[in-house]
């Protein structure tokens, strides 16, 4: 099994809104991929409450079935067309990716 983690912080304001306003939509967007792509077993998002100069604004934890699966997820259509709001959201970005 493959496991997926992305961390974003997010600019103040982005796409006319703000941060906050933007992980939410984020969220929804990236949650409506559910079912959607083969091979994910699982997506969930997360929005950070801490707010701590160490925390990020927004996370996304998924798995996939093989690391062919993740490669395909990053080219599927559905995934491809989130991306262009996503990178104007963010100021930075944390990545992992594992096999368990």
């Amino acid at each position: 099994m493959i496991k997926h983690i992305v961390c974003w912080r997010l600019k103040e304001t982005a796409h006319g809104n703000t941060g906050m306003q933007n992980a939410r939509i984020i969220k929804e967007k990236i949650e409506a991929l559910s079912g959607k792509i083969p091979g994910m077993l699982h997506i969930e998002v997360g929005i950070d409450f801490s707010k701590t100069e160490n925390s990020s604004d927004i996370v996304l934890y998924s798995e996939f079935a093989t690391k062919a699966d993740l490669e395909a997820y990053q080219l599927h259509p559905d995934h491809q067309a989130i991306m262009p709001f996503i990178l104007e959201a963010r100021a930075e970005r944390r990545l992992i990716d594992y096999e368990t």
